[in-house]
């Protein structure tokens, strides 16, 4: 991944935990959810590690019931 995105793929990371934690899923459940998923993947994009395709990020929004806007939304911390 290009060092200079980094910040957006943990953004988006951060956004996908809180909303999976919210459902009360494991990244377990919530691959099981998604078309050739896997646990770890889940964990790399919720940890800003994996540059995913942007298709790979609608299956999880929709797995997650997320709009894409929440999904990328900077959230004040």
């Amino acid at each position: 991944m290009d060092q200079k995105h980094a910040k957006y793929y943990i953004r988006v990371g951060k956004n996908l935990k809180k909303k999976r934690l919210s459902e009360e899923l494991t990244q377990d459940q919530l691959a099981k959810k998604i078309p050739k998923m896997d646990r770890s993947k889940i964990s790399d994009m919720e940890n800003g590690k994996e540059d995913f395709f942007f298709s790979t990020l609608l299956n999880v929004c929709d797995a997650l019931n997320l709009t894409l806007e929440e999904a990328t939304k900077e959230n004040e911390e």
